[in-house]
């Protein structure tokens, strides 16, 4: 597909040999990679830097994940900031099962929220590696994808110039709403999408956590959900109609809500706060096919998203960025295009896997919640086997954890 020419530039044309739409953990991992190999760059953004370093998004990493930004120089202040966790609790049928991931497998997750995450890897890339970034940009389009010399056309914030720039790759790292996906010809694209049909509330409350891991409350009126974020600081979620309206849920009622889903004998009720984010997600996953097409390279929620029902988002996403940025690194340096070839197969293997699971989990957490008795009974029996058969319960630490995908 090549789109209409850009319109006539009014500044002098550059060229990179990499442009990255979206400065995400995606598009800053790249970016950095390629600036670590003295490979030049340009990150196009369409938000300010301040918005990008303070936006709430995840906070759980997988370890795998971490090594790999720790390879790579990118890992500095998550290791000395970061808390480890080894252990999620889930609580059902009035009681509280601790399960110890970290004692069956030897590995734990970190949690490190997004904006410090992006914070640092910002600084990296453009402070201390001087790589080139252009934030509050508009009328991102990209160009001539199928052809050897694509370009990429915005308008500057500041001066109001379009501006156009030529490369040999496109990082499409915008998200799903991002202009790299809509660039993709719709006849050779396939969408699998899956809906959950239900909602969750997201919650952000200025209020230490209740419990020094994550919870997991499986009840009959819904899903209930505590990710720690800080010592100040925690996330919860909250099962509810998808499309529900945030000013459905004054303070009052969410604190009732979330003090009975994540009851339990003999454990204190939760400590409550101020409310400073309320939001309604929609639980839905979907997978973009092809991954690649011509000189564009999708990574992140532009190829993929997954709900936060596992916490897999920002792991693939990084995921995508080590292989991406690697294989333009050996193609650009070395001309070795094997990376390239071989990408998407490689990314979307993990994604698939990582799909499947949440799939798997979700059951798990809503099923109790579905109105239907069967449902309901498998729901619980799934829980229950978690805590009385070692194998199961490795299994799901495996998946848990992104250690059973070794790609």
């Amino acid at each position: 597909m090549t789109q209409a020419a850009p319109p006539p530039n009014s500044g002098a044309p550059q060229h990179f040999p990499v442009v990255v739409v979206g400065a995400g953990p995606a598009g800053l991992t790249v970016g950095n990679i390629l600036r670590a190999a003295s490979v030049d760059c340009l990150v196009l953004e369409t938000e300010t830097r301040e918005f990008i370093e303070q936006r709430p998004r995840a906070g759980v990493i997988e370890e795998w994940a971490v090594r790999g930004l720790e390879k790579r120089g990118l890992a500095r202040n998550l290791l000395d900031r970061a808390e480890l966790h080894t252990a999620c609790e889930f609580r059902f049928d009035g009681e509280r099962y601790r399960f110890p991931y970290g004692e069956l497998t030897g590995s734990h997750h970190f949690v490190y929220p997004q904006p410090l995450l992006v914070t640092d890897l910002v600084r990296e890339y453009a402070d201390v590696r001087g790589g080139q970034i252009r934030f509050g940009v508009r009328d991102v389009r990209v160009h001539d994808i199928d052809t050897d010399r694509p370009t990429v056309s915005y308008t500057c914030p500041q001066t109001g110039e379009h501006r156009v720039v030529h490369c040999d790759f496109v990082a499409g790292c915008d998200g799903a709403r991002g202009v790299t996906r809509a660039a993709l010809p719709p006849e050779r694209v396939r969408v699998a999408r899956h809906d959950y049909g239900i909602g969750w509330l997201a919650l952000l409350a200025e209020a230490p956590p209740s419990a020094d891991c994550v919870l997991f409350g499986c009840h009959a009126k819904g899903f209930a959900g505590q990710m720690p974020r800080s010592p100040e600081v925690t996330r919860y979620y909250l099962q509810c109609p998808p499309g529900d309206d945030p000013e459905n849920w004054p303070h009052e009622r969410v604190w009732a809500e979330l003090q009975e889903r994540l009851g339990a004998s003999g454990v204190p009720p939760l400590t409550e706060g101020r409310l400073i984010e309320k939001r309604v997600l929609d639980m839905h996953d979907y997978v973009v096919e092809p991954m690649v097409f011509g000189r564009l390279f999708l990574a992140g929620d532009a190829a993929h998203l997954a709900a936060p029902i596992a916490a897999k988002g920002m792991n693939l996403a990084l995921h995508d960025a080590f292989l991406l940025g690697d294989a333009l690194v050996a193609c650009l340096t070395g001309g070795d295009d094997s990376g390239l070839g071989g990408y998407a197969q490689a990314c979307l293997r993990r994604v698939w896997d990582y799909q499947e699971f949440s799939q798997w989990l979700s059951e798990v957490y809503h099923g109790t919640a579905a109105g239907d008795p069967f449902r309901a009974g498998t729901a619980l029996a799934r829980l229950r086997r978690l805590f009385t058969s070692p194998a199961a319960a490795a299994a799901f630490a495996e998946q848990y954890l992104g250690t059973a995908a070794r790609y």
